[in-house]
């Protein structure tokens, strides 16, 4: 996971408490995966994670190690790993408990970029 901006398609950008808002706020779609680096299904979900954002370049894939940013976590109110928040125009649109399928976190995506399409 990378600490720079992600600059290739598969790339996952590693957020902090002083990063974090900007990625949300300057990208039209960010998903942020919340995980540790113990969390056996958080490992299992990396890959999927990773493939997802070579597949969908327009939207910055994001993670956050909560064991190295705990307040994050915590502000984030995050209870169970892997987590995932989906943000559309810099607000919450979902958020997913559990490591997801490929086809389902492509879904995900999908429901998010609708849910979103009247809004301008």
């Amino acid at each position: 996971m990378n600490a720079a901006a992600p600059t290739e398609p598969g790339d996952v950008l590693a957020l902090t408490e002083t990063t974090f808002a900007g990625a949300i706020e300057h990208h039209d779609m960010v998903v942020v995966d919340f995980w540790a680096s113990w969390c056996a299904p958080c490992r299992r979900f990396a890959p999927v994670f990773a493939a997802a954002s070579a597949d969908h370049p327009d939207v910055l894939f994001a993670s956050v190690d909560i064991e190295a940013q705990p307040g994050l976590a915590a502000a984030a109110k995050i209870r169970a790993l892997p987590t995932l928040m989906i943000f559309r125009d810099g607000l919450l649109a979902q958020t997913h408990q559990g490591g997801l399928r490929a086809s389902r976190l492509a879904k995900a995506l999908e429901t998010a970029r609708t849910q979103d399409a009247g809004r301008g």
